[in-house]
């Protein structure tokens, strides 16, 4: 045997020997051309994840071939994330795929995955998209014109001068059956007022019904008093001031009674 030889036989593993790869390391994995439903379920996504995975400590049975789970696990996040975007906002659908798939997480114990997303959208997804957004707002179209319609008819129905008037115009062959409509409507209220802010007018019939509840110099004090440490606490410094210079202005008086 020559000396090369022996050298030849010295190098690294052969062809039959296969070097054991650390658990730690980590293995790519990806899904190309896979499509995804988006908002509009017969809409989808064409979608591309180049995604990585690595076996933790606590490794997975040997008979589970962790490259299948992790595309498995990778495709299931993303198609969890695009259910929420329209194909016709592709870049926040990626930026928000990417956001939750970007960093190492596990997704089944013994096996970390991350990875990265590219989205495209086919002509016929986004135009079936379009056609579907031209519907929603259709839609949304009559729902507001039908409820401005209802909203009118109960404002004037609910305020007996509008209702009677209003009959007469559009019956005025009718004007006898208006006494039954009125008995049938007795219980109805004037439409909501979504911008009307019940619970301020609750709290200024509540303070006028409190002022006019305080009489004697010595009831304003307590007052003046409390409504000053509230509004410290609040951190209202500017109506603060104001309530103490009334306090001070109404010390007098309330001197002048205990004497």
């Amino acid at each position: 045997m020559t000396m090369f030889a022996r050298w030849r036989r010295s190098q690294g593993p052969t062809d039959e020997a296969t070097p054991e790869v650390p658990a730690s390391a980590s293995r790519a994995v990806e899904v190309r051309g896979d499509r995804l439903p988006s908002r509009d379920p017969s809409v989808f996504f064409t979608v591309r994840i180049d995604g990585v995975w690595r076996p933790c400590e606590n490794e997975l049975s040997q008979d589970v071939n962790l490259a299948v789970l992790a595309r498995h696990q990778l495709r299931e996040q993303v198609r969890r994330t695009l259910v929420f975007y329209t194909v016709l906002d592709a870049a926040a659908a990626q930026d928000a795929v990417n956001a939750d798939i970007t960093g190492w997480h596990s997704a089944e114990p013994g096996l970390e995955i991350r990875g990265s997303v590219r989205l495209t959208v086919e002509a016929q997804d986004k135009a079936l998209a379009e056609e579907h957004l031209r519907q929603d707002r259709a839609r949304s179209l009559d729902q507001q014109e039908t409820l401005g319609r209802l909203t009118f008819l109960q404002r004037v129905m609910s305020d007996p001068d509008l209702r009677l008037v209003w009959w007469i115009d559009r019956h005025p062959d009718r004007i006898n059956e208006l006494r039954d409509v009125k008995t049938t409507l007795q219980d109805l209220k004037p439409p909501h007022d979504p911008s009307h802010d019940v619970l301020r007018d609750e709290v200024v019939r509540f303070v006028d019904q409190l002022l006019a509840d305080i009489r004697t110099p010595q009831q304003r004090e307590v007052f003046l008093r409390a409504l000053a440490q509230t509004l410290h606490v609040l951190g209202r410094t500017e109506l603060q001031a104001a309530a103490a210079q009334w306090l001070d202005a109404a010390a007098p008086d309330s001197g002048s009674a205990s004497a």
